[in-house]
């Protein structure tokens, strides 16, 4: 009787009075703390227009989780109960889902460094990890392209961090190489002519740098002529394909005759 007394006796109840109290004022105020720094968090990655949002999302959410954590293990502590067990298991638990994570986890740091270096943005056309397409999203995890056919391509964001990143738009020039093959006995002067006449009728080639055409190689039976000139990106592929029809009529149409390997057999009587 007297032991049950003493459960009740004034310095208890005073006791468990003040450590529900506590626990309450730290409840509300890891429910404060865990909100703020997440909308803190998600201001800060609002305030740079160069960095995605996705990012300080995932960010806050985890700020708001640790929080949350610890006000937790305060309470528990606060009461009584030991918590050096629980963190170890919590570190236990997080040493297992990290190596069971490998892989994911690699694909989420290399979507956080994508995500603050910044070598593509949405909208750019790019080539990576043997994939070009269109960005359509870049996410902490993965990266999304559409083909050039319309299909959408889901790459982890390891594979791409960890390769090389060909950036299509991130010049507003580019320099278009084209070679033809002509006849080795073929005027070279003419061709030349032809093929400069071509380039200066475009209004999509630059005048600045200057354009090239020249006689790139010679074999027993052909001349390669290397032509290169600089272009809007966004002209690229049209005008590669104009040039290289309006070049073909051109020279078709002047008697220039394209190379055609010949070989020439011996016979031994």
């Amino acid at each position: 009787m007297e032991e049950i007394m003493e459960l009740f006796s004034t310095d208890t109840l005073l006791s468990l009075s003040l450590n529900v109290l506590v626990a309450v004022v730290v409840l509300i105020l890891t429910v404060v703390l865990s909100k703020v720094a997440k909308s803190w968090i998600k201001r800060l990655g609002l305030s740079y227009a160069n960095l995605d949002d996705t990012l300080f999302i995932f960010l806050s959410n985890i700020a708001s989780i640790v929080i949350q954590v610890f006000g937790f293990i305060f309470i528990l502590q606060r009461f009584g109960f030991e918590t050096t067990s629980i963190v170890a298991l919590l570190g236990a638990a997080g040493l297992a889902i990290g190596l069971a994570l490998q892989g994911t986890l690699s694909n989420f740091a290399a979507g956080i460094m994508l995500i603050i270096r910044r070598p593509f943005k949405q909208g750019d056309f790019i080539e990576v990890a043997g994939k070009m397409g269109t960005v359509k999203e870049i996410s902490v995890f993965t990266t999304e392209l559409a083909s050039l056919d319309n299909l959408q391509l889901i790459v982890p964001n390891g594979q791409i961090w960890g390769s090389c990143i060909t950036n299509y738009s991130i010049y507003e020039k580019r320099r278009l190489d084209l070679k033809f093959n002509v006849a080795y006995e073929s005027d070279i002067t003419i061709v030349e002519k032809l093929i400069s006449d071509t380039l200066d009728s475009d209004p999509r080639i630059h005048s600045v740098p200057d354009r090239l055409v020249r006689v790139d190689s010679i074999d027993s039976n052909s001349m390669s002529i290397l032509v290169r000139a600089w272009c809007n990106a966004g002209d690229y592929f049209m005008l590669k394909l104009d040039l290289i029809q309006t070049v073909k009529t051109k020279l078709d149409a002047n008697g220039i005759n394209r190379a055609i390997p010949t070989s020439k057999i011996i016979s031994k009587n």
